[in-house]
């Protein structure tokens, strides 16, 4: 007798498409653009086999992934033979981060890299034999280019520095930043897992990461290592990626994220500028409360992220009281919600960490009702802080 399936179990089938949530102001990551989606349900049909077998199935494979490497590279302005496909945004970023060691290890300095990278990130920096130098951030979350400076020498192995922050937005001043590692020859690995694909691309990276997830497709790592950067692959060598994943392409997974590249490209500007005004009223609302603090760069910042920080609550309490009313936002650390722990970026800016609320706008294409759920978060937020400090016999 036939098992019931998942599906039936979880009634999955029948959840509403593209979101399946109302009031989702979280994406991170966003539900698939249904494009995408509808590429990657067809494409198991015709990219199932190994693309490296020399049968007729595994040759349709290769050239289905030759083609969304195609795809992506032209979106990114590299070459194809420049850009890798790994599992996930944080296996590509760890990659990039491994084979330059190796490709560099005759630099005897530390790694250099800003006190708000991705967590990951800086998990596996303050463990390397030699534990990178965290360079500080001002009160916006920008990187103080002074101390940059004094970090960077002809004996650094190479620099990391992200085109913004995920978790308030704020750019960073790469092309000031590249100038400084030009100078001394030293590679820069540019984190743009936060932005690609909803921001102006990076430039003056020598390695990228990004991540499918950003622009509406499914977990995809997209890594990016420019012709001339020093880097050695992984070792013992792996027979994927020219040696850089440690695990074969998904090839129905990579069409999904070039498709939904193409879609999302289409509308970007549009789209950025809908979120931009979006995310202002957001501000605008949280900025009226008493005691709550807006953080981030107010101009110089990604179209779509907003956090803010409730004095005398705690940011998971907030969150809760939000999805009782069906509006779904987050809290924490964008890069540590598994642990909740205080952000470490809001704690570099010397912000307060406390009562930390992020909101990260999905792409209008799979949330078509953002605007009203905004609209309903900014009517509900003055009620929600107030009801939340009552509970703790905090009353104005």
């Amino acid at each position: 007798m036939a098992r019931e399936s998942i599906s039936d179990q979880q009634d999955i089938t029948g959840a509403t498409p593209a979101t399946g949530v109302d009031g989702l102001l979280d994406a991170t990551p966003g539900p698939l653009h249904p494009q995408a989606l509808e590429t990657l349900l067809g494409a198991h049909d015709l990219a199932w086999a190994d693309p490296s077998a020399r049968h007729p199935a595994g040759r349709r494979s290769r050239s289905l992934l030759d083609r969304s490497r195609a795809v992506l590279a032209e979106g990114l302005g590299v070459r194809p033979d420049e850009l890798t496909f790994h599992a996930s945004g944080d296996q590509a970023a760890r990659t990039a981060l491994a084979v330059l060691a190796r490709g560099r290890h005759r630099r005897t300095a530390p790694p250099v890299a800003s006190a708000v990278e991705h967590s990951a990130l800086l998990r596996w920096l303050r463990t390397g034999v030699v534990p990178a130098t965290e360079v500080p951030v001002g009160p916006t979350g920008a990187l103080d280019l002074d101390a940059w400076r004094a970090a960077i020498g002809a004996e650094t192995p190479f620099a990391v520095l992200q085109s913004a922050n995920q978790e308030v937005g704020t750019r960073q001043p790469l092309a000031a930043a590249r100038a400084v590692t030009s100078e001394h020859g030293v590679p820069l690995l540019v984190d743009a897992r936060a932005g690609l694909g909803r921001d102006d691309l990076p430039t003056g990276a020598d390695v990228l990461v990004g991540d499918a997830t950003a622009w509406g497709g499914p977990r995809l790592g997209v890594l990016v290592v420019r012709t001339g950067a020093r880097v050695a692959p992984h070792h013992p060598p792996t027979p994927h990626e020219g040696g850089l994943a440690l695990d074969p392409v998904d090839v129905p997974t990579a069409l999904a994220a070039a498709e939904a590249w193409q879609q999302t490209a289409a509308d970007r500007v549009g789209d950025a500028d809908e979120a931009r005004a979006l995310v202002e009223r957001v501000r605008a609302a949280a900025a009226a409360i008493p005691e709550v603090d807006v953080v981030g760069d107010p101009q110089d910042r990604l179209p779509h992220v907003c956090t803010f920080s409730v004095l005398y609550v705690d940011g998971e309490t907030i969150v809760d009281e939000l999805a009782r009313r069906g509006l779904a936002v987050a809290s924490g650390s964008a890069c540590t919600s598994d642990t909740l722990e205080p952000s470490h970026v809001l704690a570099a800016m010397g912000a307060l960490t406390q009562g930390n609320v992020r909101v990260t706008l999905p792409l209008r294409s799979v949330s078509p009702d953002r605007a009203a759920a905004v609209e309903r978060l900014c009517t509900e937020l003055p009620d929600v802080v107030t009801t939340c400090r009552a509970r703790l016999g905090l009353t104005p």
